[in-house]
């Protein structure tokens, strides 16, 4: 069997089971009067996330990327980040979501990873659009989405923490806190 392939189908059966945890996640907060914010770009980051797959998929099997001798690197921190992201998600418990699906008033999580940076999930994302392509030598790939996701970031982020300031206790909870990195 091939390890690209056993590997790959790997991830898209996580972000299945990701957008699964999402949709119930949204149905449970707005059936409690949660609001969506930032609705505009979701589309093109649905999009460059599928894309990911594709060019991914093209790069390794259709143009031949292979494996560097250090794969073992990106693929360490790709481990790392898998920690991180399970910790993320469970941290925010159903306020884990891929939209930006807020409750109004609700009380901002400040546990697990967010303890220490308001932005983990995002951490661990564009780690992996990064490492992802590193580990099977799809360098194309990992240059073209990393910069991808900066531009898309450059939008989410500030739609989403405008709206956690409007509805939630953000500001007083987040305020100090780095968006990718631990305060010193």
């Amino acid at each position: 069997m091939n390890w690209f392939l056993v590997f790959w189908v790997f991830l898209i059966i996580q972000r299945l089971a990701e957008v699964k945890i999402a949709k119930k996640n949204e149905e449970t907060l707005l059936a409690k009067g949660a609001v969506e914010a930032g609705s505009s770009h979701y589309k093109w980051m649905v999009t460059m996330h599928v894309s990911f797959f594709f060019f991914l998929f093209a790069e390794v099997m259709v143009f031949g990327a292979f494996s560097p001798s250090w794969w073992m690197i990106p693929f360490i921190l790709f481990l790392i980040a898998q920690v991180i992201r399970v910790w993320a998600i469970t941290s925010l418990g159903v306020f884990w979501n891929t939209k930006i699906i807020l409750l109004p008033g609700a009380e901002v999580v400040a546990k697990g990873p967010y303890r220490f940076i308001r932005h983990p999930n995002y951490l661990v994302v564009s780690l992996e659009l990064l490492v992802i392509p590193l580990i099977f030598g799809a360098y194309v790939t990992a240059f073209l989405f990393t910069i991808l996701n900066i531009l898309m970031l450059r939008v989410r982020i500030p739609a989403e923490e405008k709206a956690l300031m409007e509805l939630t206790d953000y500001e007083n909870r987040h305020g100090e806190k780095q968006r990718f990195f631990p305060s010193q």
